[in-house]
């Protein structure tokens, strides 16, 4: 898996990126943002993201498949709120 990320970097970075941003949509943003704002957040998640790739690429630390469990669990937790949502409606 290493070496397909080595051969497409961009991909690697997209997917990184990506990964990245829904994490700090759904854990960290309390709030909308302005524009600009926002748009320095983002600015600086896709610097973040270069440093992660570069983890990912050269040290070939397991960062996508660390960020993919990330999301895995933060959507486990949703599904178990969405259960428990509903057995209290009952």
């Amino acid at each position: 898996m290493y070496e397909w990320f080595r051969q497409h970097p961009w991909l690697a970075f997209v997917l990184i990126y990506i990964m990245v941003a829904y994490v700090y949509n759904k854990v960290f943003r309390t709030r909308k943002l302005p524009v600009l704002k926002s748009l320095i957040v983002y600015l600086l998640l896709g610097v973040g993201s270069v440093m992660l790739l570069v983890f990912q690429v050269d040290a070939e630390l397991p960062i996508v498949p660390c960020l993919a469990v990330a999301i895995g669990l933060m959507f486990m937790v949703r599904i178990r709120y969405w259960v428990q949502d509903r057995a209290a409606k009952k």
